[in-house]
């Protein structure tokens, strides 16, 4: 009887120790960010801040919403979807050869799409185009990129509210990727270019 109460008194302590070196642990981690940057990678990852802030201010098109439009595309992963459209920005071979035309280049290979760099440089253009042609509207814009500017002129243009997208997937789309948009500019503002960092 005393020697259970002794070995319970031991398996006790032992996890209580290891508790213990858990919590430390843990506290370590939350101290030094790292459990706040794996978060942010696990619920609104950021790759290539550095080529998006560049197409942001080359283009002056906000960083938040090239971000959140990667994200709502690809959640910032390579893939090829089941239309054709590619990489991390859903570039469709057909906007990439409009892109690649009207941007004055030469060289473009459809595999190039692949390309970080490239697809995120074709995705921010596509998005200042349809900006210009939609005076600035955001929701206008939006829309086209996911559905096609012949449905976004069809549903009103520009002044085109969220409200008032007719297919649910494009109204589920914009309203993400403006949800997103601010969540990029409160959580990566730095990274964004946002904040500087003194």
């Amino acid at each position: 009887m005393k020697r259970r109460k002794a070995l319970r008194r031991r398996r006790i302590l032992a996890l209580g120790t290891v508790a213990a070196l858990i919590g430390v642990f843990v506290a370590a981690l939350l101290l030094n960010g790292v459990f706040d940057h794996a978060l942010k990678e696990l619920t609104l990852p950021l790759r290539h801040e550095d080529v998006i802030r560049q197409q942001a201010e080359e283009k002056e098109v906000d960083a938040a919403l090239i971000a959140a439009v990667i994200y709502s595309e690809s959640k910032f992963s390579d893939q090829t979807s089941s239309a054709g459209a590619r990489g991390l920005m859903q570039i469709t071979p057909e906007a990439a050869e409009y892109i690649e035309k009207r941007s004055g280049g030469t060289t473009f290979r459809l595999s190039d799409l692949s390309d970080p760099e490239l697809n995120i440089r074709y995705g921010t253009f596509l998005l200042r185009e349809l900006l210009d042609r939609y005076d600035g509207d955001e929701a206008a814009a939006l829309a086209a990129y996911n559905a096609g500017p012949g449905n976004a002129d069809k549903w009103g243009g520009a002044g085109l509210t969220v409200e008032e997208i007719p297919f649910p997937e494009t109204r589920a789309y914009v309203e993400e990727v403006l949800e997103k948009r601010e969540e990029y500019r409160r959580r990566y503002a730095t990274e964004l270019g946002y904040a500087r960092v003194p």
